[in-house]
């Protein structure tokens, strides 16, 4: 672990382009779970639904999806550093608007400016995801991206303690300017970084066709099954354990143990410890698998088991620190799964296809998610199934996709494929 550690600082000491990204990412990644918290309390104080606050989620998801089909083709085709910080700024600027949400006839304003700073997140991720092997070597590329998934995850256990202790001592209010600031200072940080070569594509003009660039990834990918079958993986977390999930936190933190202005505060402690959960479970993991791709696939089996274990532990909502610790352990199955499956994609993916086969993976995580945050928030809200059952869906649905990856990786074994990898 401690040679780990050592190349982790090396990494951020001697890659000087990668230490402004992460740096951009750190600050950025605080003011995001600011702006999640709030958001989320927001809708909860204003409407009470549970489909309300689904609906939120499934903007959330569906916006950078939607705008996946570009996302990934803009990542390939322009200069990815100043697409990151156009982003970033335009993101600034928006997340102001969500202070004029005052009142229940307001929340529309919210799911637009929503949709419209999540749709710029859209082409955010895939561009970063794609720019990361332009600015380390083969050798730092494991590192790097155990480190950009550890820090996602460190921001949103720290950012969503400050945001819901925020929320509920100032109000919900002020996290929004948090965010806002904490964009100009991203793009003021990835600024810093020399331009390469390799962060622009140089394909040529966008085409006109809005669905080419995900179509190119799905061609690719249906060429690649084995590639193909790993960029499922957040999909089906993302609608098994994902999506449902969020809801479900909400639902807790404003009915079942409620603390803080709308349940800002309990809502807070939830998504610390998703962060704590899934920010250690990679580097953990990584100690014993390395970035060797057999070991990571079978790493990823067992992050269906965690996941479905940690939802049936949350679902006789017995006390508030049985479902921490029940959260804990699902953050931790998605931390792999997220962490393991990004990096058999970055190893495997030809470099001039990483913007589409990302934006092709991250439109189906975000339409999985959607679908399970929609799916659970009417669930919710028409039947009498309540949030036990519905956790309880939730990990069998984890389990069935746990077994259909276990029936793959027999058929991959059995046809030789990826051998010694």
């Amino acid at each position: 672990m401690a040679e780990s550690a050592l190349g982790y600082r090396a990494l951020v000491r001697d890659n000087r382009n990668f230490r402004f990204l992460w740096f951009g990412q750190i600050v950025s990644l605080l003011g995001d779970w600011f702006n999640l918290i709030a958001s989320a309390a927001l809708v909860g104080l204003l409407t009470g639904s549970g489909l309300a606050v689904g609906g939120l989620f499934v903007v959330r998801m569906l916006a950078p999806f939607l705008i996946s089909p570009l996302a990934g083709m803009a990542a390939d085709r322009f200069d990815r550093r100043r697409l990151l910080i156009f982003t970033d700024l335009a993101r600034a600027g928006l997340v102001m608007g969500f202070l004029l949400v005052r009142d229940p006839q307001d929340l529309w304003l919210l799911y637009v400016l929503t949709a419209a700073q999540l749709a710029l997140g859209g082409v955010f991720f895939p561009a970063r995801n794609a720019i990361l092997p332009d600015l380390v070597s083969p050798a730092e590329l494991g590192p790097a991206n155990a480190l950009s998934a550890a820090t996602w995850s460190v921001m949103l256990a720290l950012g969503a303690a400050l945001g819901g202790a925020m929320a509920g001592q100032w109000g919900i209010y002020p996290a929004f300017v948090v965010d806002a600031v904490t964009f100009l200072l991203s793009a003021a940080l990835i600024a810093q970084i020399r331009p390469v070569a390799a962060q622009q594509g140089g394909l040529g003009p966008m085409p006109r066709e809005a669905g080419s660039g995900l179509s190119d990834g799905l061609r690719y990918l249906r060429g690649n099954v084995d590639l193909l079958v790993a960029a499922l993986h957040k999909g089906a977390m993302g609608l098994a354990a994902g999506g449902l999930f969020m809801v479900v936190q909400v639902e807790l933190a404003q009915r079942i143990f409620p603390m803080g202005e709308g349940g800002s505060t309990t809502l807070g402690m939830f998504y610390a410890v998703t962060g704590l959960g899934s920010g250690v479970g990679p580097i953990v993991a990584r100690r014993f698998t390395g970035d060797r791709g057999v070991a990571l696939r079978k790493a990823l089996t067992l992050s269906y088991g965690l996941a479905a274990l940690g939802l049936l532990l949350v679902s006789p909502l017995a006390s508030l620190s049985l479902v921490l610790m029940g959260s804990l352990l699902r953050a931790l199955a998605v931390g792999l799964n997220w962490v393991f499956s990004t990096q058999i994609l970055l190893q495997e993916c030809a470099k001039e296809m990483r913007g589409r086969v990302f934006g092709v993976e991250f439109a189906l995580f975000t339409l999985g998610s959607a679908l399970g945050a929609a799916g659970a928030g009417w669930l919710l809200d028409h039947t009498a199934l309540g949030l036990g059952r519905l956790l309880g869906i939730g990990a069998g649905q984890v389990g069935a996709f746990g077994l259909l990856w276990m029936m793959w990786l027999r058929l991959r074994s059995a046809k030789g494929m990826g051998s010694g990898a």
